[in-house]
């Protein structure tokens, strides 16, 4: 097994919530740098959660299973947030399962300690407070997206979404997974790529998704992207 590197503070640290918060803090926490690769899956819905997250780069996807089969993305978490927010909030077990869909690397932190080690650091639990609300907009906002815009709508803002937390305008992402994500047979959001290809927005080529115009993408997307980014602004400050 290869040696994990032990995490230590950083001016220029990626996670925005790492980062904003003073480095006397974080230094009471204990953590390792790890590259979760895609697929990986981080929990499984209400078992025991060992260790929280901080992604730096990639995208984790929170996703619900149903009886038949489907499984469909409820959230999205990249750098500007958390994984396993409900062990700061005193939850011991997850209600989603989570998911490495872009990868990418994360600070990871034994949940237990991380837990006994919040109340000495009061300014990175009032930052986590404030990500919580802004986690709770973004579900919100997407479950009202999934019922409101068109699959073309939504694929943009998706994509928007998945390429500010991937860290690169390039990335692997199949279609059976936007399907999944999107909460879509596979022929629908196969439509919606070649839409967005056609009109010079993205290219998708053997499984990676390239975004070439991001400007025309936002343009595409319906208003909750927007609405979703200025949430997390407001919590954890704008986008460096």
């Amino acid at each position: 097994m290869a040696k994990l590197n032990r995490y230590v503070p950083s001016q220029n640290e990626s996670n925005r919530l790492l980062a904003a918060t003073p480095k006397k803090e974080l230094e009471r926490l204990d953590g390792v740098v790890i590259d979760p690769p895609v697929r990986t899956k981080i929990y499984e819905q209400n078992q025991s959660v060992d260790y929280v997250y901080f992604p730096r780069k990639g995208v984790i996807s929170a996703v619900k299973g149903f009886h038949n089969g489907d499984v469909i993305e409820v959230a999205t978490i990249g750098k500007e947030g958390m994984v396993g927010i409900g062990v700061a909030l005193g939850v011991p077990t997850p209600g989603n399962r989570m998911l490495a869909q872009v990868a990418g690397h994360a600070i990871r932190f034994k949940a237990e300690a991380f837990r006994r080690a919040l109340p000495k650091c009061p300014q990175l639990q009032q930052i986590l407070l404030r990500y919580s609300h802004a986690l709770l907009q973004q579900i919100a906002q997407c479950a009202a997206c999934n019922r409101a815009h068109t699959v073309d709508e939504r694929c943009a803002r998706w994509l928007l979404m998945s390429h500010d937390r991937a860290g690169e305008p390039s990335f692997i992402l199949t279609q059976d997974f936007l399907a999944q994500m999107l909460g879509v047979h596979r022929p629908t959001v196969s439509t919606a790529a070649r839409i967005l290809q056609k009109a010079g927005m993205i290219t998708y080529v053997r499984g990676r998704m390239t975004i070439v115009n991001r400007e025309a993408l936002e343009s595409a997307a319906c208003e909750c992207y927007q609405l979703i980014l200025e949430q997390y602004e407001l919590a954890v400050g704008k986008r460096p």
